[in-house]
């Protein structure tokens, strides 16, 4: 085994301190929004910040698992993330897979999905379309306008690509059509590319924020960044969330200060995804980095 150099030993310390300092700053916010949103009333206020508080409630998450309107935003986010995440994957794989087979107008088609890449309609043409077909008010507004993404398609195509052709021929000797080699041998490989981009769409739909404001008038039907934004940032939400816990029969004399309430608000709207990565991680780099491969 070699030797290492005082130099070497050096050079790995300061590495290895830069990168603990670069985790501390990602960690912490999630750490302090974790002790805030249980720190009592009266704490709250004799202290600047908290690091560890010294009594924990948890009257911040009774306050907002009172407040229907969040359950409700939570409900329907959850929904549009799994029926958009599917959508999204059924349509940007089939596509792909066409795009990487020698059909007629491939490279016609190719060239209208580049060209939507780098050119957009902008704002104002988006929200007509989705106004003149009909989507306003309902959640397919959140979907169909971006029910395909060019780069994860160009992404995904490069992928069906790499995976080799030999495997193709072979199905094709044996009288296999393109939908069964598109199920059964083109999906199963692929599943780390799907796995990826699969968190991709997850955090788009679950981060829909512009969209719902833009297309959704009924604030029933409000996503859960709406409703953060209402808690956190506007405020407006919280008095319809005292009243509304205190008429679930919750009685304090001290309730809890708006803050820990938005600090209990991001943190559970955080929790899913943060929840999901961990079982994507291993599909993630591998995913991405086979389908950035040129042949």
């Amino acid at each position: 085994m070699r030797d290492t150099s005082f130099g070497d030993r050096f050079s790995y310390g300061l590495i290895i301190a830069a990168l603990f300092a670069i985790a501390l700053t990602m960690v912490f916010p999630f750490y302090y929004m974790f002790v805030t949103s249980f720190v009592s009333f009266g704490e709250y206020m004799r202290s600047d910040i908290i690091l560890w508080p010294k009594v924990w409630v948890a009257d911040a998450y009774y306050y907002i698992f009172n407040f229907r309107p969040f359950l409700r935003s939570l409900g329907v986010t959850a929904g549009v993330t799994v029926v958009g995440v599917f959508i999204n994957l059924v349509f940007t794989s089939t596509m792909a897979y066409s795009l990487s087979r020698a059909i007629p107008g491939r490279r016609f088609f190719s060239f209208i999905v580049l060209f939507t890449f780098l050119f957009g309609g902008g704002l104002i043409p988006t929200y007509l379309v989705v106004k003149e077909t009909g989507l306003i008010d309902t959640y397919w507004a959140l979907i169909i306008p971006g029910l395909i993404s060019a780069y994860n398609l160009i992404v995904m195509r490069q992928f069906f690509r790499n995976i080799p052709g030999e495997l193709v021929e072979a199905a094709l000797i044996d009288g296999a059509s393109e939908m069964r080699i598109y199920f059964t041998i083109m999906l199963p490989l692929s599943k780390p590319a799907l796995a990826a981009f699969g968190l991709f769409f997850a955090v788009d739909h679950w981060n829909h924020f512009f969209d719902a404001i833009l297309y959704l008038n009924d604030a029933n039907k409000w996503t859960i960044q709406v409703i953060l934004r209402q808690i956190v940032i506007a405020g407006e939400a919280m008095g319809t969330i005292r009243a509304s816990a205190e008429s679930a029969a919750f009685r304090s004399e001290n309730p809890p200060p708006p803050e820990t309430i938005g600090m209990a608000a991001v943190l559970v709207a955080t929790l899913p995804i943060m929840l999901i990565y961990p079982f994507l991680q291993k599909h993630f780099a591998k995913g991405v980095m086979l389908g950035s491969l040129k042949d």
